[in-house]
């Protein structure tokens, strides 16, 4: 039988969710998995935003989907030292941008400087 753990905060709007079937009790602590955060866009860096351009057809459709049915993927984000970077999700981000949404679903992972520069190269 598998457990469920919900956390939710306050602040930010935020929640982790996991599941175990090791028969491991709801709050025991995690193997440091990735967590599902709603974060405000403002606080996500975006390193890589000017070298991109996105697709101004699939951000309207997603604009589309989102108003219907809400994002259903998550966006990637890695936190290095409590500062979110974001490198995939731009369609996804530029759509919740153009709706005027405040903040965006994403599944963050921690990572070092040295996964950091990793990425920006």
């Amino acid at each position: 039988m598998a457990n469920l753990l919900l956390q939710v905060s306050s602040n930010l709007r935020t929640f982790a969710l996991s599941a175990s079937s090791n028969g491991s009790p709801p709050g025991a602590p995690q193997s440091g998995g990735p967590a599902i955060l709603e974060l405000p866009l403002d606080k996500i860096r975006r390193p890589l935003m000017r070298t991109r351009a996105n697709d101004p057809q699939k951000v309207k459709e997603l604009m589309d989907s989102i108003s219907e049915i809400g994002l259903q993927v998550p966006i990637d984000v890695l936190e290095v030292d409590g500062v979110y970077y974001g490198f995939s999700g731009c369609h996804r981000y530029e759509a919740h941008q153009r709706l005027g949404l405040k903040t965006i679903r994403c599944k963050v992972r921690r990572g070092t400087k040295e996964t950091l520069r990793h990425h920006l190269r």
